[in-house]
């Protein structure tokens, strides 16, 4: 077909990064995607990935599962160091990327069929359109990784260990199972209730006043000699 009168190929001209979606397009449906062309391109820029800090601050440090400065520094550091895992995945991925795009481009060098040379002209349009899509991840994942250091930094008063996640948790812990408790109602299951009210009691008879937490031989030594004085007190009455 003369490249003059293809409503395609007249639509697809200055719109080469629309190439691959508007050659399959009937002709209104290409003008309309070439209409939007400069709408799609700042939705493509703005569009939100991951978390924003609204929702890093809110939803996922929110004061019921996290009641502690404590607890919120440590769930960052979890936050950062999954964002940071997925972030070196993606760089492989990146690397293997280049690579198959490399090995395309040398294929298309060489072919000579026209429908050959029309495959591979496909799966480079579908390796570079990959390849803008990761570079997009990699950058939103920098971004979020970023924001959890600064949390981190806000969070870290010196008043907490921050070398030793363990440290924390018998408080921050025993406060976010009295929040989960107090949630419950009339409606809660039995094991929802089990699941919530089973831990709370745990760490109340295992943790001190200190905030430490006892072992379980520890625990049931103290428990043997809280007995021991109930069962004085209840003979001696007036001691």
């Amino acid at each position: 077909m003369n490249q003059e009168k293809n409503p395609i190929a007249l639509a697809v001209q200055g719109q080469e990064d629309l190439l691959p979606i508007l050659q399959v397009l009937q002709e209104e449906q290409a003008e309309a995607i070439t209409a939007l062309k400069q709408e799609l391109k700042d939705n493509w820029n703005k569009r939100q990935i991951f978390r924003t800090e609204t929702e890093m601050r809110i939803s996922v440090l929110n004061d019921a599962k996290h009641p502690t400065e404590a607890s919120k520094y440590w769930q960052s550091v979890r936050e950062m160091g999954a964002m940071f895992d997925a972030l070196m995945g993606l760089s492989f991925d990146i690397r293997r990327n280049d690579i198959k795009r490399k090995k395309i481009e040398r294929k298309l060098a060489k072919a000579t069929d026209d429908l050959k040379i029309q495959s591979l002209q496909v799966d480079l349009d579908q390796n570079l359109y990959e390849r803008a899509h990761m570079e997009q991840t990699a950058k939103d994942r920098v971004r979020e990784l970023t924001l959890w250091s600064k949390i981190k930094d806000e969070l870290d008063t010196g008043e907490f260990d921050t070398q030793n996640v363990n440290s924390h948790q018998a408080e921050s812990y025993k406060l976010a199972l009295g929040n989960r408790v107090k949630a419950l109602n009339q409606n809660s299951g039995p094991a929802e209730i089990i699941n919530a009210a089973g831990p709370l009691s745990t760490v109340e008879r295992l943790k001190t006043p200190e905030g430490k937490l006892l072992n379980f031989k520890e625990a049931r030594e103290i428990m043997k000699l809280q007995g021991q004085q109930q069962a004085k007190q209840l003979q001696n009455p007036e001691e």
